[in-house]
């Protein structure tokens, strides 16, 4: 039986030698949508955003990496709890520092999550609305550039994998 809570206090956080939550782990849950061709990437890759618990617009999962958890396994964990997803996450895009709400200073990790399946219910539901939206729509309701950038690259590196696939189906 899959348990349907979300990890609750900060006993097992992993915290900087300065004292601060170590790492924030946000992860870019993905789809291609089968009516589209996969001729324009753009057009049929969606992306899942999720609402923030304080309203303050859409974001992408997020949350800390746990001291009894790999960083992929953190990103995956995240994704499940705040919006109800499970899949396979890919390679790391990147890594970025930036100040939170009280001015502290986080490195924020993102992973792609490419989605296998979409749970009826999941921890955080309650607490948060999910919404498919287009590649352009997510970068346009970016509200940091950092976040862009990490859409930016995983579109990027979509691209060229589904370049070097048809360049390699055809020799």
């Amino acid at each position: 039986m899959v348990t349907l809570a979300a990890r609750q206090g900060r006993q097992l956080q992993r915290y900087s030698s300065a004292g601060g939550r170590l790492v924030i782990f946000r992860c870019i849950p993905y789809k291609f949508d089968a009516n589209c061709s996969s001729s324009d990437l753009l057009r049929s890759m969606e992306v899942l955003v999720i609402s923030s618990q304080k309203g303050y617009g859409m974001m992408f999962p997020k949350g800390g990496w746990e001291s009894d958890e790999t960083a992929k396994q953190a990103a995956s964990r995240e994704a499940f709890e705040e919006s109800g997803v499970r899949g396979n996450v890919e390679r790391k895009l990147g890594n970025w520092k930036y100040t939170s709400s009280t001015q502290a200073v986080n490195e924020g990790i993102m992973f792609p999550l490419k989605v296998v399946e979409e749970l009826i219910h999941w921890p955080e539901m309650s607490a948060r609305n999910r919404r498919w939206v287009s590649v352009a729509e997510a970068r346009e309701g970016c509200k940091h550039p950092w976040m862009r950038e990490a859409l930016d690259r995983l579109v990027r590196r979509l691209s060229s994998s589904i370049r070097s696939r048809k360049s390699g189906s055809t020799a």
